[in-house]
């Protein structure tokens, strides 16, 4: 079975980016083993970022939000690539 991908929406409280930072800088991801970052955009006023995270377990991103969530509010989006999506509807086009 192939991981899945996961749109990680994160809002910094107060909009404030530093402390997220911070604490990356001090303590790297915190990610746990079985949770790979595949990559991420923060928005241009720095009070969001768009987080590409991939795992085959689900429980894992829940255990690396929980190191986070005294700073970011989370939202969680399973998605697939546009590729995988075109071939999906394909059949229905």
């Amino acid at each position: 079975m192939a991981a899945t991908l996961y749109m990680v929406v994160e809002h910094f409280k107060n909009q404030d980016a530093a402390p997220v930072y911070r604490r990356f800088r001090e303590k790297g991801r915190m990610a746990p083993e079985g949770l790979v970052y595949v990559s991420s955009w923060v928005d241009e006023k720095l009070e969001r970022c768009f987080q590409l995270m991939e795992t085959h377990d689900r429980g894992l991103l829940d255990e690396w939000m929980a190191h986070w969530s005294d700073l970011t509010e989370f939202e969680v989006y399973p998605v697939i690539s546009s590729k995988e999506a075109a071939e999906r509807i394909a059949p229905r086009l």
